[in-house]
């Protein structure tokens, strides 16, 4: 396994639309009676392109193969969100994600970090939950989607 994580381009962005689009439908194999879909955008290249325009994308690469890719942007000078982290289901469970959360960590050090994750995604909340993130609250999205939203706060010295 040869993990690189690398910023997207504009050639890049049909590649994490079929990416992202694999990893989303599979949350429809993990959560029984979970529909095949995704974030508003989730299967639109023009979404993707526009994302790499103005936002921080990046392609997370196993060796010469695209495996997922992640999405975030700064909210003001200490805070960060994370728009979105995607993974292929045959990369999943090899700690990439943890890879990635890492270099989000250690490229955009921020005294705070926020996402949001569909309520019935118990993996996902899971995963955030152990790199720190604490439940806000829950809430439903313009799609009719149930979220919660998370935070992360950096420790005070």
């Amino acid at each position: 396994m040869s993990i690189s994580i690398i910023r997207a381009l504009p050639a890049d962005a049909e590649t994490l639309v079929r990416v992202q689009v694999a990893a989303f439908h599979y949350d429809s194999v993990l959560y029984p009676g979970v529909e095949l879909g995704g974030p508003p955008g989730y299967d639109s290249v023009d979404e993707m392109l526009e994302k790499i325009q103005q936002d921080e994308t990046y392609k997370i690469m196993d060796g010469e193969t695209c495996v997922g890719g992640l999405v975030a942007f700064k909210r003001d000078n200490e805070h960060y969100h994370l728009d979105v982290i995607f993974l292929d289901p045959a990369a999943q469970n090899r700690g990439i994600g943890t890879l990635a959360m890492q270099f989000l960590e250690q490229t955009y050090p921020a005294s705070m970090w926020t996402l949001d994750t569909p309520a019935w995604a118990v993996r996902n909340q899971h995963f955030y939950e152990k790199f720190g993130f604490v439940k806000l609250h829950e809430f439903v999205h313009d799609d009719g989607t149930p979220l919660i939203a998370y935070e992360r706060r950096a420790a005070t010295p």
